[in-house]
């Protein structure tokens, strides 16, 4: 297979392994985590194979065409940083499958957490491969979104849902700045294209947008991998599984806004705006977190802001601007991943052994579980930075930049005293990992007796410990390659020198290794006594709990804020609401027209017929009855409103509009049905509320909103009239009358456009309409009508008793006699209305009709069966299932938008030929007629879901009348 398509292989395989996982039993824990390593594995064995083309210097694309003409493409990417980071992703999350295979427990739903945690992944993959910058933005929220229903697994748990709700705020929030940055480059650049944007550094550095540009983009990063002020998410985060946190906050999430940094690390940084605002969040988030870190009493809490401390590390070297900053990110970035990862793991197992994640009930661990024991004491270390390990390393190259000059400033000087102090406190939580958790006495009154896990579950622990020692021993031979491959990446062909050996002599960074490691073992002794008395929290800032101002601020602004805007602007009457909304849309058009004279046109108006006259005199009429009827006679305005679109159906086809006339025609015998349905639900009008004469305030109000009508209306009409007696200089209706049957096969322009030129117009509609319906649905489900609406009407009483004094009829005989023949004509039009609707489909991309009226239409047939018979013998004899049609037809839309991509054309590019059937002939077949089908399915589904919700409120009420004349007999 070539390397292009098997990038969408790579990034497609976690997804649709996240949906086979989610069709699982509950119980096929076994299933699901083979599906889930089994894609980890096969994604890292790609990305072996597609080494060698990224080694050549080369990025890998792969690209199909979206909307070319936005320049937005789908674009994959993989070059040396993505193929570093693609390969942490994959090859972590295979171990994590494996990890979570022995932690999760088997009355738990495990294969919902492997199917959430393959979508992660084929996110996580999404975002690192993505060659398009808005492709890049739509994958960073995915994972904000799957993120979300990882850390809120254990839905049960409060702590659970606060820090995923926490998390899903915070960085999707971040995510929305990030696209508003993204814009901005785009904008700068002309194009989203990854490639584009780094070849165009001094562009954007020397752009008045960049300031903009750089902020929003930064914000996007700081509350992805929490910095400072963003960091106190990922302590609330910890509340997920612990395989989650192993994987998130060690190699993916967390490293996303890293990824993006150094991504755009050659187009951003290298100027004083980019030092001033990275060093100074990334020093603040490495020094706050590692002193946090000493302090915790979680040993997962411990953990992440021991990763809040290397994520600030990793920040500020990339803040600096060198060559060898941004090699020293790199390398400490894989690094962290890899000794953060196996300690992750190890207090998992202490947890699933011993029952408890407390520091102060846990010690003396060795002589329990010894094998964890070692392989946690090495990972601690390497995240210390002890000599022979893959941290030493990176570290020494941090502190090397920590002391080589870059801007000259107080900051710039100062940073290898904050960088060692950094270090002394590393040393120190580290030290309180291994010392109060595995040495001491041993522990009492433990949940569990401790003891080795099962040795599969260790395995993965193992093999990146494995990994900790080999690059930190070997680090030219196991690492070196790779590393210059990712380097060279960002940086360019120019490398700049630097050396993975482990000794360099006697030097200044050697000498801030020595301190940090002396001074961190002395600091862990002089604070132990404090450490062992089981107060919570660091001192000095015990009490700036970011959570705390994260909730002030929410309410501050979702509830206290809301509400003020509430009274001010809002209203539980409609009048005062749709005054503001017309005073803006007032505001809206006339400013345009502020020092223009606007007046009639030169083109001659059209002679009028009487007999158009007299229909618009009719549809004014009714237009005119509804607003008056629509206060006092509710059936009557609706029936005024039905006349009132009929005669637009008429005007549609005097005009010569037909295909609008016939849409119009069936959408107001849908409406019709629907909204009389709803009326029956609507509380009773009260008579006489102001008795005899209303008040003078309210008659002054009434005449306001009749000003404001005619105004409006008056003004609407005019502009009208000025726009249709002007000439139009340059119309794209005249590119569709042109185009529609050589470019879409249609002589239907109407059609054409909707499923073809505008396919995308048509597919958000259709998602809309789905929404809208979906929504329709839910808020019916829990509605409850008025006390006085759930009797039954006047009429049905009236017919009730008369059948009930016949001691031989039954109540509803008579209405069953009144509907006898037309519940029979009805039942036959079933099937004609059936035939009727396949006939406008079929026709309609030469002809009035198409997908939409042939929708419509079919919904009318069903709602002319729930009319004659009843919901109940409707739901007996018919299988309507409307979430299969909705669901259905929006698969079809989208497939048929994807088709277009496997002969290389663009998203819902629509492709026509003539085909000869026997008997028929010579028919012309395109493939808009797929996409037409979805449109169909998606209208009936849509229709008939409302219809039954509406439907099924006369069960309820029927339900309830029974229960309270029961409850009155009692």
């Amino acid at each position: 297979m070539q390397p292009g398509p098997l990038l969408l292989v790579m990034l497609l395989l976690p997804f649709a392994g996240s949906l086979v996982a989610g069709f699982l039993p509950t119980n096929a824990r076994n299933t699901a985590a083979t599906l889930a390593g089994s894609i980890g594995v096969v994604g890292s064995l790609m990305l072996v194979w597609l080494y060698l083309d990224v080694a050549d210097e080369e990025p890998v694309r792969f690209a199909l065409d979206w909307l070319p003409t936005l320049g937005l493409d789908f674009t994959l990417r993989l070059d040396g940083l993505s193929w570093l980071f693609a390969t942490l992703i994959s090859g972590i999350g295979a171990l994590v499958a494996l990890y979570a295979r022995y932690y999760m427990s088997p009355e738990d739903p495990v294969p919902r957490f492997f199917s959430f945690l393959l979508a992660f992944q084929g996110s996580m993959l999404g975002v690192v491969i993505s060659g398009n910058l808005v492709q890049l933005v739509f994958f960073w929220e995915l994972t904000s979104l799957f993120s979300f229903l990882l850390i809120g697994y254990w839905h049960h748990s409060a702590p659970a849902r606060e820090g995923a709700r926490m998390a899903l705020i915070i960085t999707a929030s971040g995510g929305l700045c990030l696209f508003v940055g993204v814009m901005l480059i785009g904008r700068i650049v002309g194009s989203y294209d990854v490639d584009e944007v780094l070849n165009s550094g001094n562009l954007i550095r020397n752009s008045d947008l960049y300031m903009p540009a750089l902020a929003l983009i930064l914000l996007g990063a700081f509350t992805k991998s929490a910095q400072f002020p963003f960091h106190f998410w990922l302590p609330h985060a910890m509340s997920a599984p612990t395989p989650v946190s192993s994987y998130l906050h060690s190699a993916t999430m967390v490293k996303a806004g890293i990824f993006l940094m150094i991504r755009l690390w050659p187009v951003m940084a290298g100027t004083d705006e980019w030092f001033y605002v990275v060093v100074p969040v990334g020093l603040t988030t490495l020094l706050l977190g590692a002193f946090a870190a000493i302090f915790q009493q979680d040993l997962k809490g411990l953990l992440a802001y021991s990763t809040i401390s290397h994520l600030g590390l990793i920040t500020l070297l990339l803040g600096l601007g060198s060559p060898l900053a941004a090699v020293a990110a790199i390398f400490h970035t894989l690094n962290h991943a890899i000794f953060k990862a196996s300690l992750f793991m190890a207090a998992g197992i202490i947890d699933h052994e011993t029952g408890t994640r407390d520091m102060r009930r846990l010690s003396g661990l060795a002589r329990y579980m010894p094998f964890t024991a070692t392989l946690a004491m090495v990972a601690a270390a390497s995240m210390a930075g002890v000599p022979l390990l893959n941290g030493f390393i990176s570290k020494e190259m941090f502190f090397a930049e920590a002391v080589a000059n870059h801007t000259g400033s107080l900051l710039d000087d100062s940073l290898p005293y904050w960088a060692t102090l950094a270090g002394v406190f590393s040393v120190t939580y580290s030290m309180r990992f291994i010392l109060g958790v595995f040495f001491g006495p041993p522990p009492i009154d433990l949940p569990r007796r401790p003891h080795e896990p099962e040795r599969w579950m260790r395995f993965p622990i193992e093999l990146l410990v494995l990994l900790c020692l080999t690059i930190g021993i070997v680090p030219g031979f196991t690492v070196g390659p790779l590393l210059a491959t990712a380097i060279r990446s960002v940086i360019g062909t120019g490398l700049p020198a630097y050396s993975l050996a482990l000794w360099h002599g006697f030097t200044l960074p050697l000498l801030m290794s020595f301190i940090a490691l002396i001074g961190g073992i002395v600091l862990y002794y002089a604070l132990r006594r404090y450490l062992m008395s089981g107060i919570e929290g660091p001192p000095l800032i015990r009490e700036l709990k970011g959570q705390r101002i994260f909730d002030k601020v929410l309410v501050t602004i979702s509830w206290q804020w809301a509400r003020a805007a509430e009274a001010v602007l809002g209203t539980r009457r409609l009048q005062p609401q749709m005054r503001l909304v017309l005073a803006l849309a007032v505001v809206a058009a006339v400013v345009p027209l502020v020092g223009h004279v606007v007046g009639t046109g030169m083109l001659p108006g059209a002679p009028m017929e009487p007999a158009f006259v007299v229909v618009w005199a009719i549809g004014i009429a009714c237009a005119i009855g509804a607003a008056y009827q629509a206060k006092y006679h509710r059936f009557a305005a609706l029936v005024l409103v039905g006349g009132a679109g009929l005669v637009t159906c008429v005007t549609f086809i005097w005009l010569s509009a037909p295909d609008l006339a016939l849409t119009q025609l069936l959408v107001e015998i849908v409406t019709t049905v629907l909204l009389l349905l709803g009326l029956r639900w609507l509380p009773k009008r009260i008579e006489d509320v102001y008795g005899t004469r209303p008040p003078l305030s309210v008659l002054v109000r009434r005449y306001i909103d009749f000003t404001i009508a005619c105004g409006l209306g008056a003004v609407m009409a005019f502009l009208s009239y000025s726009l249709m007696t002007r000439p139009h200089a340059s119309a794209v209706s005249r590119f569709f009358v042109e185009n529609a049957y050589s470019e879409g096969g249609g002589t239907n322009i109407v059609n054409v456009i909707l499923v073809d030129f505008r396919g995308f117009d048509t597919m958000g509609e259709i998602v809309v309409l789905c929404l809208a319906a979906l929504t329709v649905f839910a808020l019916l489900r829990r509605f409850r009508p008025a006390p006085e609406s759930i009797e039954s009407p006047e009429q049905q009483r009236i017919q009730d008793a008369f059948d009930d004094a016949e001691p031989t009829r039954a109540p509803g005989d008579t209405l069953t006699d009144y509907l006898m023949i037309p519940r029979l004509i009805m039942n036959w039009l079933f099937p004609v209305i059936g035939v009727a609707a396949v006939y406008l489909f079929m026709r309609g991309h030469d002809l009035p009709g198409g997908g939409f009226a042939a929708g419509i239409t079919l919904s009318i047939a069903f709602v002319v069966q729930y009319m004659a018979n009843g919901t109940r013998w409707v739901e007996d004899h018919l299988r309507v299932l409307p979430l299969r049609w909705m669901g259905l037809g929006l698969l079809t839309a989208v497939a048929t938008g994807l088709g277009s991509w496997f002969f290389g054309y663009p998203f819902l590019t629509s492709y026509f030929q003539y085909a000869v059937l026997p008997v028929v002939g010579k028919i012309p077949v395109a493939s808009a007629l797929l996409f037409d089908l979805g449109v169909f399915a998606l209208v009936v589904g849509a229709t008939v879901l409302i219809l039954i919700a509406l439907a099924h409120q006369s069960l309820r009420s029927s339900r309830s009348s029974q229960s309270s004349e029961a409850e009155r007999w009692r």
